[in-house]
């Protein structure tokens, strides 16, 4: 086994690459060639490899924000790997829980079925505060309302899949799958050698079909924004990666102008009809007429067009109420009431404070549980009770007794590790799995692999970026040969420092330095 090894200690988790067999440590068979390719290099080389990934990273603005610092994006050199047999299972839990998500959002804001059955309490849809009457009785094209999800996988102690939250309202970090694997082809090629990784650089192709197809009836042809909330966001680079892979216009709010209930976009040669927009910010912030009216960044009147059913946001405004963290602890018993199935993907253990007799339970340990916000994001606001000191248990304990609709409690699940360099050795690093569904009311396609993000603290169990972590190259391996992985299409400077342009209908069009307009 290579030096890098020499040391590797297994936590207590499941790891990913290694398993314990009496005193030592046997690889796994998906992983043996990846074993294979890593053990002849010095491990200074690795950690050459590892800085020059970096630099091509912050060269190409591949970069996140973190403690006020624009870094590179820290990606590890060791992929993650799931066999086709797993992925499988994935792939088909993933798309049983947007199915139902899909479902249960078209019932909250229509005839309500499984409120009045008792499947889940009135109080969970009218306290969320991401319930939007507005958007009751609308019927999306296609019956979509989530156009694009992410659901979060944490593989448990006994190396099972588990769900721990769903994104259905703007999930992010499908850029960074995509860029990912474009450095690992490029820096390691070495490791795919022999191997059948299936290439995830469709993704913009099947989301831009999915938009398409969401685009308002007899629309010929559809006419697809990327409406972002500006340069300052923490995920524009995504924004713009992805409206320059899908050919279409990145636009922010005061592009685009509303007049008879449809939305138009300003070029320098007049105002073009738009027909579907994949908005990147909250619904708070969207359209000033009818939530945050001291937003400058949404678009007045967009909301209307919507529900004159001119125009088609994806994802649909109001789908926080399908990945609140409270109405997570019900999806499987939504998938059981309205698609007749037992859950593919189980949940996390979980408690609900704000039913009785929960909310002591969970008050009583809160020392051994995770205590959640329902409508946190980004690792924000989580307490691992096991790993907090008593003042924060006890501020904990208060926060929840004083609002238990506000917070989800579950068991703490020990997240498999996956040997991350760190220095010029490797140890166990804690990590989790977003896998991306895009619905095009055909069919739901899952991108194969998703992003895995690492805590790249000893021990820690908050994986992601915001807080300081990292990510992985994920491979899902095919049975038999594929087309190998290949870097994605339109290599160049990075989207995110761009000059506007213009396409050959006076559309603004954003296009790298030194790359063909697409």
């Amino acid at each position: 086994m290579a030096d890098i090894f020499d040391a590797y200690a297994l936590a207590d988790a499941w790891d990913e690459m290694f398993e314990r067999r009496g005193a030592t440590n046997t690889v796994r068979t998906a992983y043996e060639p990846v074993l294979a390719a890593l053990q002849p290099i010095e491990p200074g080389e690795l950690r050459f490899r590892a800085d020059q990934m970096a630099r091509s990273f912050t060269d190409r603005g591949v970069t996140y924000a973190f403690a006020g610092e624009e870094r590179p994006w820290p990606l590890d050199l060791v992929p993650r790997i799931i066999d086709a047999v797993e992925w499988d299972v994935v792939q088909r839990g993933v798309v049983q829980r947007v199915r139902a998500l899909e479902a249960y959002l078209a019932d909250a804001y229509g005839p309500c079925r499984a409120f009045e059955d008792r499947v889940v309490p009135w109080r969970l849809l009218l306290g969320s505060p991401h319930f939007h009457r507005a958007a009751h009785g609308v019927e999306p094209p296609g019956g979509v309302r989530i156009h694009v999800a992410g659901i979060d996988l944490v593989r448990d102690e006994a190396g099972d899949f588990r769900v721990l939250e769903d994104n259905v309202r703007v999930p992010s970090g499908v850029s960074y799958v995509i860029e990912n694997r474009r450095a690992m082809t490029r820096v390691f090629p070495s490791l795919f050698d022999g191997q059948h990784v299936v290439p995830v650089d469709g993704y913009a192709q099947r989301l831009l079909a999915a938009l398409r197809a969401a685009a308002p009836e007899r629309t010929a042809d559809p006419r697809v924004v990327v409406l972002t909330p500006g340069p300052g966001n923490a995920a524009y680079f995504e924004h713009a990666l992805l409206a320059r892979l899908m050919g279409v216009q990145l636009v922010e709010g005061h592009d685009l102008v509303c007049r008879g209930n449809r939305v138009w976009m300003r070029t320098t040669r007049g105002e073009v009809p738009v027909h579907v927009v994949y908005r990147r910010l909250d619904d708070d912030f969207l359209d000033p007429l009818h939530f945050r009216p001291d937003s400058v960044i949404g678009c007045p009147g967009i909301l209307s067009a919507a529900t004159a059913g001119n125009v088609t946001l994806a994802n649909a405004v109001g789908n926080g109420i399908a990945d609140d963290k409270l109405l997570y602890t019900y999806v499987p018993d939504l998938i059981r009431y309205y698609l007749g199935e037992e859950p593919i993907l189980p949940n996390v253990e979980s408690y609900r404070p704000d039913e009785p007799g929960q909310l002591e339970a969970v008050l009583d340990q809160i020392d051994q549980l995770v205590v959640k916000p329902v409508d946190g994001a980004g690792g924000q606001g989580i307490v691992i009770g096991p790993k907090a000191d008593a003042k924060t248990l006890e501020r904990t304990r208060r926060a929840v007794a004083a609002d238990p609709r506000g917070f989800v409690a579950q068991r703490p699940v020990a997240l498999s590790t996956s040997p991350t360099l760190t220095g010029e050795r490797m140890a166990p690093r804690h990590i989790d799995l977003r896998p991306f569904a895009v619905n095009d009311g055909d069919e739901i396609w899952v991108l194969p692999g998703g992003l895995t993000r690492v805590a790249l603290q000893e021990g820690n169990l908050i994986v992601n970026s915001s807080q300081g972590g990292g990510s992985k190259d994920t491979w899902v391996l095919a049975e038999g040969p594929v087309e190998g992985p290949s870097p994605t299409p339109a290599d160049g400077p990075p989207p995110s420092v761009v000059p506007r342009q213009h396409g050959p209908d006076g559309t603004a069009v954003l296009v790298p330095e030194g790359a063909q307009q697409q």
